[in-house]
């Protein structure tokens, strides 16, 4: 069963990749999402951006959303997908 679910999530963040460009990102998700695939954390991502922490937390549940991606490393795969 857990396999079966594996396979599904693996599918749709593919299918999510496929249809990705940074277009379809606003250009402060897009720095967002760049601090974070480099390791900043969502502090160190805020103090670079001249947000808050809670900023940039809204900013990378958007992608989050957008693409139906759930962890960090998804995200730093998205990221290198989008060529950020």
């Amino acid at each position: 069963m857990s396999l079966t679910l594996v396979m599904e999530h693996v599918e749709a963040s593919s299918k999510a990749t496929e249809t990705s460009s940074p277009t379809s990102l606003a250009p402060r998700e897009q720095e967002a999402l760049r601090h974070i695939a480099s390791g900043c954390t969502y502090l160190q991502a805020a103090r670079n951006m001249g947000l808050s922490k809670h900023t940039v937390d809204a900013y990378l549940r958007r992608i989050r959303a957008k693409f139906g991606v759930n962890t960090t490393a998804e995200l730093t795969r998205l990221a290198i997908s989008m060529g950020l």
